[in-house]
């Protein structure tokens, strides 16, 4: 059975086109699960909403605890990492990762980036050998095929490849930098752009946005690389429920 991480990072708590002032991005992504559990109502889903509870950004302790071997930790250490390990359990039980993600000042905002350093762990996500001159980082999430989907929003336009502006966006390569280097090698992205001007052409473009959501989400599910692996967490807490 395939499962969903559906994160949205986004400060506006409701969604564009349902909610006064809501998010663009968090319409795309509340889409996207939409569609995917009408013509898969088993799929599990894993709800984390970054915008509304941002994780902890990284302490002084957090570090210690990280770069301690696990068989040397305290309980202090090990509650360092309680949060950590709980995001990183819901990554590694994902096959689909579904982030919607604002562009802010031409990146993401700083709660993606709290996750982000949360979970790439050494140990957990990703493996390092001082030993190895020419490999010494290696993901640890490439145990079997995952894909993130970045559902972004953005206030201009010609963000995207081959645009004027697309120079200007580090959203989307910042994302993929990061995912890459814990094992994920599947990348999609539709994004809404005109926020800022309105009118038609916002129009077009949320329009144009949703119906790639829905052409996506056919593919993904038409092929064989969001296949379950029956190794994989089973607890019910992922349920179609949000994570605390």
């Amino acid at each position: 059975m395939t499962r969903l991480l559906h994160l949205d990072a986004s400060p506006r708590p409701g969604r564009s086109g349902t909610h006064e002032h809501g998010s663009l991005s968090r319409r795309l992504t509340h889409h996207f699960v939409e569609r995917w559990k009408a013509a898969r109502p088993e799929t599990l889903v894993m709800r984390r909403d970054l915008g509304a509870q941002p994780p902890s950004f990284l302490t002084v302790e957090w570090i210690e605890a990280a770069f301690t071997p696990e068989e040397a930790r305290t309980q202090t250490t090990r509650q360092a990492l309680a949060e950590s390990d709980r995001l990183v359990d819901e990554l590694i039980a994902a096959d689909v990762l579904v982030l919607g993600i604002p562009l802010y000042n031409y990146s993401y905002p700083a709660a993606f980036k709290a996750w982000v350093d949360q979970v790439v762990r050494l140990g957990r996500t990703v493996d390092f050998d001082p030993t190895d001159q020419e490999h010494s980082i290696g993901p640890l999430l490439n145990d079997r095929p995952r894909h993130a989907v970045i559902l972004s929003s953005r206030g201009g336009h010609g963000f995207s490849a081959g645009g004027a502006m697309a120079h200007m966006n580090h959203l989307e390569p910042s994302v993929r930098t990061a995912l890459e280097l814990i094992g994920i090698e599947h990348f999609h992205e539709i994004a809404i752009e005109y926020q800022e001007e309105g009118g038609e052409r916002l129009q077009q473009s949320t329009h144009d946005a949703l119906a790639q959501v829905e052409a996506l989400v056919a593919r993904l599910q038409e092929t064989n690389e969001t296949s379950p692996n029956d190794a994989r967490l089973t607890s019910n807490r992922f349920v179609d429920a949000p994570c605390r």
